[in-house]
């Protein structure tokens, strides 16, 4: 009969380079990590245990532990998640700030193009205005011997 324990793998680091590699885990799993960008990758695992890559690579029941977290949860953090809904949706609002600014540009445009024509009309007017000096305004008087009434 083989005893299940001695197929278990075994860690070949201290129990101290073990209870920082847990705790690191924990952390990275947890989405609060301390020293990383927090991705479930091994390499930081190690970097957020601080120790070396070889290290780690010796402490089998750890490494054992992570890679079947990681097939059963994949290696998406909670963090992870919740960051890539904010950036969806700050994509999402960017587009619709986009196309806002996108239409206001146009109407600026239309209006400027409204302005310039009116103008280059005020101008045309005020030529024409300047030409015909010869022309006398003759204001309109009420007819004598009628009274007005307001």
């Amino acid at each position: 009969m083989t005893d299940l324990a001695s197929d278990a793998p075994q860690d070949q680091v201290s129990p101290k380079a073990a209870a920082a590699l847990r705790g690191a885990m924990t952390r990275l799993l947890e989405g609060r990590p301390q020293r990383t960008d927090g991705r479930l990758t091994k390499e930081n695992l190690y970097k957020e245990a601080q120790i070396s890559r070889a290290t780690m690579n010796r402490a089998y029941a750890v490494l054992a532990d992570w890679d079947a977290h990681i097939a059963t949860h994949g290696k998406t953090t909670p963090g992870e998640s919740q960051r890539d809904a904010t950036i969806a949706d700050l994509k999402k609002r960017l587009a619709a700030k986009t196309q806002e600014c996108t239409l206001l540009e146009n109407k600026l445009k239309a209006a400027a193009t409204a302005i310039a024509a009116l103008h280059h009309d005020n101008e045309a007017l005020r030529q024409q205005l300047a030409r015909d000096v010869s022309t006398t305004v003759i204001p309109i008087r009420p007819r004598r011997g009628r009274q007005r009434r307001y």
